[in-house]
């Protein structure tokens, strides 16, 4: 029986959803298999948890600035970059290590970049002997994510391989692969029917407004704009902030064009349905809307690991990337006239499990 230990952060769905769809996919590709999922950041020990998981609530709403400065800090710039990752090894490595002796996996899989960092430090060191994946779900930012000594990487975007190889060395394995996104994001949504599911109208424009599972970033201005606009709906999609969700239940009461959503496990039929989304986060909401063809605004945050991923959506066209809410008026203006033609490049490619479980075979 081979056994996987897939490290997780609950720090927002960019890891927690990989996590899950990736276990999922495992299961479905070898019944025999056991799998066992662990937050990565608990495992580091508590300070970690405090810093990584607790601050971010305080800091992504109230202190934005302090986010970007710490992702310059510690990410951006390569001298305190090296200072970092010198700390979390030096205190993380005794947690992980704990975690696996414990679990004894075949092979390890990480989706969130602290763990990866120490993980791919333990595989240089010599310190493990276990195959270790990293799973990516951003498209940039690989400095972030990607790390000497993994075995392999997958990423969800093929664009992702060359700066993943520039961080990690020329020779190392990178793969895109389906398996890290829903599973149904790899088969064809027809829009009417994704329609009269979620309860939409048949006709007219609908706009979806995403904060991502933080809900984060200037989403009333997101909303205002579309409003404005000859559109039949907008549907904000709160994520897991119920503080947002009552504020703007608030702000929008008597607007029967305002739908206000928490988190949902319905993106792909929201993606099919709607004709733009507004987005403030990157990660994978973006590719799944590219694959349903529908167009991406990047605005009302952009703040870290954002900000080089706001620049890579410009560089490969998969977002228009906006500022202010007059950019946004144009930018929503042009997307709602055009909506691409869906992509179901997903389907083709290999699936993530079948690598993990290569590498135990």
């Amino acid at each position: 029986m081979t056994r996987v230990l897939i490290f997780t952060a609950t720090v927002g769905e960019g890891h927690d959803l990989p996590a899950r769809t990736l276990a999922e996919q495992l299961r479905n590709e070898s019944p025999d298999s056991e799998i066992v999922t662990e937050d990565g950041l608990r495992a580091m020990g508590r300070g970690f948890v405090l810093v990584n998981q607790k601050a971010p609530g305080i800091v992504f709403f109230h202190f934005q600035w302090l986010w970007d400065a710490t992702f310059w800090l510690c990410v951006g710039f390569a001298p305190t970059r090296r200072l970092t990752q010198a700390v979390v090894h030096a205190f993380g490595s005794r947690g992980v290590l704990r975690v696996v002796r414990r679990l004894r996996p075949d092979v390890i899989v990480s989706v969130y970049p602290m763990t990866t960092e120490v993980l791919g430090k333990l595989r240089r060191s010599g310190r493990l002997d276990i195959p270790v994946v990293a799973g990516i779900t951003d498209l940039a930012a690989m400095h972030y994510w990607a790390a000497p000594g993994i075995d392999l990487h997958l990423v969800i975007h093929a664009e992702s391989i060359e700066e993943v190889r520039e961080v990690a060395g020329a020779d190392t394995d990178v793969v895109a692969v389906r398996g890290l996104t829903r599973p149904e994001f790899a088969e064809p949504c027809d829009p009417p029917a994704a329609r009269a599911a979620l309860d939409l109208p048949a006709d007219g424009k609908v706009v979806l407004v995403s904060g991502g599972g933080w809900g984060v970033g200037d989403l009333e201005s997101a909303v205002d704009t579309a409003l404005d606009l000859n559109v039949a709906v907008v549907v904000c999609l709160c994520g897991r902030n119920e503080s947002l969700r009552a504020r703007l239940v608030a702000r929008y009461a008597g607007e029967e064009r305002v739908r206000l959503v928490g988190f949902t496990e319905q993106m792909n039929e929201w993606l099919a349905a709607g004709d733009a989304l507004i987005h403030s986060t990157g990660g994978l909401t973006v590719l799944e809307a590219y694959v349903r063809g529908c167009p991406t605004i990047s605005y009302g945050w952009g703040r870290g690991h954002i900000r080089a991923n706001n620049a890579a959506f410009r560089r490969y066209g998969f977002a228009e990337v906006v500022q202010t809410k007059g950019e946004l008026d144009r930018a929503l203006r042009g997307a709602l006239a055009t909506r691409h033609a869906p992509g179901l490049a997903l389907a083709a490619l290999p699936s993530a499990a079948s690598l993990v479980l290569a590498l135990v075979t």
